[in-house]
């Protein structure tokens, strides 16, 4: 690779021409909306500082994730803001000539969605509606129904919310719809069954690192994972921000503290160097797999 981050340092400085630099944040948020808008401008300064053209934020980093994902309770969920809300605009603004994905609760008539939108100051570039909800979280949202790609400054981006990434379906389809980048917006917990006592144990963080790591290398494209920190509740998240390549090697990463995790690359050279000999979205043969639920 001509230029990168060392695991845990940001770039800084000049870039070579066609070079991006590509930030995934980790860091806590809760209920209070002043207080994460806050945490969200110091966040976009920062990676200013850093030079980013494309910043990840964690899943419900406007209004916090839920406290308890066995047993919600229905009366202390987030606060569900409309597409349209002024914090999304004002997000918008602070961005100004950098793309940033971020995620909150969506309020869609009755019903609420666990969503991610991308912003730049020119407005919304694109947006979407968590599709695989673990069980607790039924309680709480609607599924989504689709992922699709969308066009941004950095190039075609597509966005997944956590539990997406454990289906391998989700990111395949973003690259088949020409997605290059993916934004992973997680507020992902440590194992809820089974606690290990240190982190780098547990059963779920190594199964986090392995989806980041699994989604960018079998679709050749570079993946740009966010994730909470601290703890709501009986929830204790697992920070591990990452950005990876489609090859499948973490480029930079904040392990289990807050942070940002800054890589630079020239996206299209990485990949056409990833697919240069394989190219799997080339190769594919639909015809030949089973698709829909188990008979």
């Amino acid at each position: 690779m001509d230029s990168r981050a060392a695991p845990g340092r940001a770039p800084r400085g000049p870039r070579p021409p066609g070079t991006v630099r590509i930030a995934a944040a980790a860091a806590h948020f809760g209920r209070d909306l002043d207080f994460d808008l806050a945490r969200i401008g110091k966040i976009v300064s920062d990676a200013r500082d850093h030079g980013t053209d494309l910043l990840v934020l964690p899943d419900a980093a406007l209004g916090g994730y839920l406290a308890d994902l066995r047993r919600p309770d229905p009366d202390a969920l987030p606060e569900a803001l409309k597409p349209d809300d002024p914090l999304i605009h004002e997000i918008a603004r602070l961005a100004r000539e950098m793309v940033v994905c971020v995620g909150y609760c969506e309020a869609a008539g009755a019903a609420r969605h666990n969503s991610a939108v991308c912003v730049s100051g020119d407005g919304v570039l694109g947006r979407h509606r968590k599709v695989h909800l673990p069980a607790g979280e039924t309680v709480a949202y609607t599924p989504g129904d689709r992922f699709e790609a969308f066009d941004t400054p950095i190039g075609r981006m597509g966005m997944l919310i956590d539990y997406d990434k454990t289906f391998p379906e989700s990111a395949r389809s973003l690259a088949l719809d020409g997605a290059t980048v993916l934004a992973c917006l997680s507020a992902w917990p440590t194992s809820l069954t089974n606690r290990a006592p240190r982190l780098a144990q547990d059963r779920q963080a190594r199964l986090f690192d392995l989806y980041d790591q699994a989604r960018a290398a079998e679709n050749q494209v570079v993946l740009a994972s966010a994730n909470q920190t601290g703890a709501m509740g009986g929830m204790r998240f697992l920070g591990q921000a990452k950005v990876v390549g489609p090859g499948g090697d973490i480029l930079a990463r904040t392990w289990s503290k807050a942070g940002l995790a800054v890589a630079e690359l020239d996206v299209a050279a990485e990949i056409d160097r990833a697919r240069r000999i394989l190219s799997h979205i080339d190769e594919l043969r639909p015809a030949a797999y089973r698709t829909g639920r188990p008979v």
